[in-house]
């Protein structure tokens, strides 16, 4: 596992422990809903905690394709990568050739 999956995981359990009040195991395989008894305004919760943490927008993501924890994680560094990369892209285009 990368560092940018440990860290959005270990954010994922904390959102969940400090502002959903979350008592157990938060595995990958775990389901939002059906294991860590995440609704729909947990799942909010979760996404404004993870947009914040990381400086990224959820709001492009399928939420009907996050249903694990797993899938949140992959959604969060897909969005990472992808600020990265638009951010990179904006620093090339603004040098001097």
């Amino acid at each position: 596992m990368t560092d940018l999956r440990k860290e959005i995981l270990a954010e994922i359990r904390r959102a969940l422990v400090v502002d959903l009040e979350f008592q157990g195991p938060v595995e990958l395989r775990s389901e939002l809903a059906a294991d860590l008894q995440v609704d729909s305004v947990g799942t909010i919760v979760l996404a404004v905690a993870l947009e914040d943490r990381f400086r990224v927008k959820l709001t492009g993501t399928d939420a009907s394709a996050v249903v694990s924890v797993q899938d949140l994680v992959n959604a969060v560094e897909q969005a990472v990568s992808y600020e990265r990369s638009r951010d990179e892209m904006q620093v090339e285009a603004g040098r001097p050739s």
